[in-house]
């Protein structure tokens, strides 16, 4: 079948806010990284060291997610007739593996030193958690906004790391002012404090790593986009029912196979009209398809001694 529709400039506005907003985690993770290190060192606080590292990780999750939305921006070729879309689904999959990885290496270096007795944290260690609260919920906010509006895994998995970093910023400031009040009780505390910022990132690099896995696996979409197809599909004229649906994400948006019930006495031009206009009206009309494959069936429904003639409505069966 043809493609009788011109490149749409939605595709590549998405992935220009997505290169941006990865950029903006590159710059502020990175800003972040440096304040809690070297503040963190200064003030002896194992919390505030432990963020900076994981901010440290961040930086590398959202380059990778940058890297990610590049290469899957490019068009189609004859390697890769879908696209290179899986390349920014394979990128939330990494960041996921970073994160419980870097979770790890957070609960074992905060408990290396939890029963010596040592200096209690300078007071001043609270000033870049805070800063880091602060950044992190304007872009976690964006990401998630954005993320689920062009539909990129990447960038979702992207503001996941930075929700968690609120988390972990907020034990991290906890641990350390129990500390700062009371050295001599809870001088620990503060080592604690950064073992369980390493636990919430563990948690949520296996649960970014689940969600990419179930996408790179071609897991059906959820049940409101498949009822959406389904009822464009319908709403074009001689079409009879949709016998199936598939879909399954190749990036930012989806491919779709469709087999549709037509009447089974018209011609094979008529039939092949018939998809190329519901193939047409589902691009149109929904955004996050990128193509779809329309296979034709004939209706079981259709009154064979009583051919529809092309341009007039047909019986539709209802959704579900």
């Amino acid at each position: 079948m043809p493609d009788t529709l011109a490149p749409s400039s939605i595709r590549s506005s998405r992935f220009r806010v997505g290169r941006r907003l990865a950029l903006a985690g590159v710059l502020g993770s990175g800003l972040l990284a440096v304040a809690n290190l070297l503040i963190g060192f200064m003030a002896r606080s194992t919390s505030v060291v432990a963020a900076g590292f994981e901010f440290t990780g961040d930086v590398m999750a959202s380059a990778i997610v940058l890297f990610g939305l590049v290469i899957a921006s490019r068009p189609p070729d004859e390697n890769h007739p879908y696209g290179h879309g899986r390349f920014e689904i394979l990128a939330g999959f990494l960041v996921g593996l970073i994160l419980a990885a870097a979770g790890l290496g957070i609960c074992v270096r905060s408990l290396q030193m939890v029963s010596e007795v040592h200096a209690p944290p300078a007071a001043y260690g609270i000033w870049p958690l805070l800063g880091s609260i602060v950044v992190k919920s304007f872009l976690a906010a964006f990401k998630f906004r954005h993320g689920h509006r062009i539909h990129s895994a990447g960038l979702v998995a992207d503001a996941w790391n930075d929700s968690v970093d609120i988390l972990s910023a907020a034990a991290a400031l906890a641990a350390l002012g129990l500390t700062l009040y009371n050295p001599q009780q809870f001088l620990a505390a503060d080592h604690y404090g950064g073992f369980a910022v390493g636990l919430i990132v563990i948690f949520t690099g296996f649960h970014v790593t689940r969600d990419t896995s179930l996408q790179l696996m071609d897991t059906m979409p959820e049940d409101d986009l498949m009822i959406a197809i389904r009822s464009v599909a319908l709403s074009v004229p001689n079409v009879m029912g949709v016998e199936k649906c598939f879909a399954r994400k190749t990036g930012l948006q989806y491919h779709v196979d469709l087999h549709l019930e037509v009447n089974p006495e018209i011609t094979v031009r008529e039939s092949h009209e018939i998809a190329t206009q519901v193939r047409i009206r589902i691009r149109e009309t929904l955004d996050w398809i990128a193509d779809v494959l329309v296979h034709v069936e004939p209706s079981s429904l259709a009154d064979s001694s009583s051919p529809a003639p092309t341009g007039q409505g047909a019986g539709r069966e209802p959704l579900g």
